[in-house]
């Protein structure tokens, strides 16, 4: 690591450390896709910054990723989850598909009015190892099952639907079940914690109620009729017209302010390096 780069890094750490005073929590940065081959890495950090005598209770990961491998998601969380009671997810900018669900996995969720989630839409790799959207797969070989059950199939289509691997198809299936309940688990579980009655009624929240209000919300994020493209972007408002709490950090303008610093300072120090993963606390990191 070169001088620059050294006065970089004590910069970024400088400035998790006033995050992480005004948040009482530790503070994780993740930027990049969720790939299998990472979780390693992933918990090398996570090691280093929990076994510190400084540890807090609470940590707040800042999220940036346009998905990856939700099996690679379940693996950090049960990492997270162990060493930490309570989690909140910051999302400055975008957290989509396998980043959405890592989201669910907290026991809060912040953004703003420009940040985004995304649909669930698994992201799973095929024969020739790139990640594909399961949902829009599926999708389309329904929609020639349709056309050929009517006797509408092109000979084209009929090419395509003949060829198709019923094996890598019941792949896409079993990431869409895999997705929805790993959702509901998490949401039932720790987002929902602290949801003890009703506002409306006063009435205590039942535990199937809670998994209920999970699994509706999981089937809505992983709708692809609903949100029609694999990148679509959900804002603060649509997501809590889904009945999801979601905290807007932009109106604490300290906390606003200290994060936006931090995040800018972060993505100049990635852009300039060329880097395409960024793992980041104040006890050191990866960029590569």
């Amino acid at each position: 690591m070169g001088a620059v780069d050294n006065i970089i890094n004590n910069m970024l750490v400088d400035k998790i450390k006033k995050l992480e005073q005004l948040l009482d929590s530790d503070i994780f940065q993740y930027y990049g896709p969720l790939d299998d081959g990472l979780v390693q890495p992933f918990i090398a950090i996570m090691d280093s910054l929990t076994e510190c005598d400084n540890k807090r209770n609470k940590l707040s990961i800042i999220l940036t990723t346009m998905g990856g491998s939700a099996y690679a998601v379940e693996r950090m969380v049960r990492v997270i989850r162990h060493h930490y009671d309570n989690v909140a997810f910051y999302v400055p900018e975008s957290a989509y598909s396998a980043g959405t669900i890592f989201c669910m996995s907290g026991d809060s969720i912040h953004m703003t009015y420009g940040s985004s989630l995304g649909p669930i839409d698994p992201q799973v790799k095929n024969k020739d190892g790139r990640y594909v959207p399961a949902l829009g797969y599926l999708d389309k070989i329904n929609e020639l099952i349709d056309k050929a059950q009517a006797n509408q199939l092109s000979e084209a289509e009929f090419l395509i639907l003949k060829d198709i691997d019923l094996a890598e198809i019941r792949t896409y299936e079993q990431a869409k079940d895999y997705t929805v309940e790993i959702l509901k688990k998490w949401l039932a579980k720790y987002k929902f914690r602290t949801w003890i009655e009703h506002k409306s009624s006063g009435k205590a929240v039942t535990q199937k109620e809670k998994v209920e209000r999970a699994e509706e919300i999981a089937r809505q994020l992983g709708d692809n009729n609903l949100w029609l493209s694999h990148a679509r972007p959900i804002g603060i408002e649509q997501l809590r017209e889904l009945k999801l709490i979601i905290a807007d950090y932009g109106e604490d303008k300290a906390i606003k302010s200290a994060l936006g610093e931090f995040y800018q300072l972060s993505l100049d120090y990635i852009i300039k390096n060329g880097a395409r993963i960024c793992m980041q606390t104040r006890t050191g990191g990866v960029l590569s």
